[in-house]
């Protein structure tokens, strides 16, 4: 096996959160197949990169070598993509706005704004569950902004440079159920209702298992957490089989419906990020309007105290 580019920002992850574990979260792939990945590269290598711990992993010192080689090489890679990118901006025909979110019922309406206040520019959105990949993006210049959320009782990792607004300081998290389910009558749902469900989660979302443990611990609740993408927790909530945390903009979808949790036991906020502070104030209005837009659609949302939009960061 030959080493290329993307083996060296397995190691570099690795380094870089100091376990399997978390590397394999910040890179979107299964712990199992990340621990083969890196069997793969220390056989193809000769040698141990990472000596394991208990509590995670540290670089060796043939680690360290490479480390000290592999590092480099993917900033000049990172430098050369972003000068390629900004030289196809400059001869393209239509420049582009590119926009990142993770999902949110205001980034069509969002799009929509910005197409029509800009119209020399044609809006690309890209959403991502992980809202550190698309700050790292951002940082990266692969995306002008991104729209993100970031869980209540964690961080998000803002890479240096990078400037950010928050613009909802508190969103409460709601709780998708299926229409059918006993606690979707009440207008309220406590978490002690739900007792004995299974909550399905990707894992992917920053922060978001982590959030949703913590409050069922809180309420006294064993958590019946499991994994599943957003495509399958639709299919399982719809059924019946489980139930899922849903942002308060949501109006539910076929079979399900979206209730306020009794006390907001689970929250989050959102927050605007770009390289520049000219890139926000550009689009910092269109974005509070949508989502307000949004918050207007949700008749349980709208019926909640006024929303307060934070301040600049």
């Amino acid at each position: 096996m030959e080493l290329e580019l993307r083996h060296l920002r397995v190691v570099c992850a690795i380094a870089d959160a100091g376990s399997l574990r978390k590397a394999a979260r910040m890179l979107g792939v299964a712990q199992p197949s990340l621990t083969a990945q890196l069997r793969r590269i220390e056989n193809a290598l000769g040698g141990e990169l990472f000596a394991r711990q208990p509590h995670g992993c540290r670089p060796t010192a043939f680690g360290h070598h490479l480390l000290a080689r592999a590092r480099p090489l993917l900033a000049e890679m990172t430098a050369l993509t972003a000068e390629m990118r900004a030289a196809s901006a400059r001869t393209a025909p239509t420049a582009r706005l590119r926009i990142g979110s993770t999902p949110s019922r205001a980034l069509a309406c969002w799009t929509r704004r910005l197409r029509l206040r800009y119209p020399e520019f044609v809006p690309a959105a890209q959403t991502d569950v992980s809202a550190n990949a698309l700050l790292r993006m951002v940082a990266a210049g692969q995306l002008d902004v991104a729209f993100v959320h970031e869980m209540e009782g964690t961080h998000l990792r803002f890479p240096p440079g990078l400037h950010q607004r928050v613009l909802v300081d508190r969103e409460p998290g709601f709780v998708a159920l299926a229409e059918h389910h006993p606690a979707a009558e009440r207008g309220t749902v406590r978490l002690e209702d739900l007792a004995g469900e299974q909550w399905i989660m990707d894992r992917t979302a920053d922060g978001e298992w982590e959030c949703v443990h913590r409050a069922l611990r809180a309420a006294g609740l064993p958590p019946q957490l499991f994994h599943g993408d957003y495509s399958t927790a639709a299919l399982l909530v719809a059924t019946g089989e489980a139930v899922t945390v849903c942002q308060a903009t949501s109006t539910g979808w076929d079979g399900v419906v979206a209730r306020r949790l009794d006390g907001d036991p689970i929250g989050w906020r959102w927050l605007l990020a770009a390289r520049t502070q000219g890139q926000l104030d550009a689009v910092h209005e269109d974005l509070a309007a949508a989502y307000q837009e949004a918050a207007e659609q949700a008749p349980d949302y709208q019926a909640m105290a006024p929303m307060v939009f934070g301040p600049q960061r």
